[in-house]
């Protein structure tokens, strides 16, 4: 009997392989590895590369990327087994859970939750690994407070649809280039 060709997923390479295949290319594109899911049980199977960068990605990036990791994986292919590649970045929706997640995302607002189990809202600014500096509101004022990075139980991101207060920005440690007074 002929095995079915929907159970040749077994071709694929793992996550492991996957890394170490493009790790060092993503590295040289200024690029590293968030995560990788490879989904055998997907029709087809999907491999996602999540990627990501102090200065962000571009849809250019994205692009230059998924080309090479499609030209990686090809060579590595052990089968015929089609798949389809993504290659992301990792949303806005992601819990910022690491000092490099909080520095890539200076200037943006975040809802904090705090070990403490208080929450509250405010633009991050910079961090040097193990502090963060928060922008937050004080009565009419900013103010900025500086928290350890141990003391943040979770930190997410907020979408915004109006560009921040030019002060605001610049407290975080941007320029404020663009903003609104």
């Amino acid at each position: 009997m002929a095995p079915d060709p929907k159970l040749r997923s077994a071709d694929l390479p793992s996550q492991t392989q996957v890394i170490e295949l493009l790790d060092g290319e993503f590295a040289r594109a200024g690029y590293e590895i968030d995560d990788v899911v490879v989904d055998a049980s997907a029709r087809p199977p999907r491999i996602t590369v999540i990627a990501d960068g102090d200065e962000g990605l571009d849809l250019d990036a994205l692009a230059a990327l998924a080309r090479t990791a499609s030209e990686l994986l090809d060579q590595l292919a052990q089968g015929d087994t089609p798949y389809v590649l993504d290659v992301t970045s990792p949303g806005v929706d992601r819990p910022l859970t690491k000092a490099k997640h909080f520095r890539r995302a200076r200037g943006r607002k975040a809802e904090l939750t705090l070990t403490d189990g208080s929450v509250f809202t405010g633009r991050l600014g910079e961090t040097d690994g193990s502090v963060l500096r928060v922008v937050v509101p004080e009565g009419r004022e900013l103010a900025v407070r500086e928290l350890a990075l141990a003391d943040i139980a979770k930190a997410v991101v907020q979408v915004e649809f109006s560009p921040p207060n030019r002060r605001e920005l610049e407290l975080s440690g941007e320029t404020g280039k663009g903003a609104g007074e």
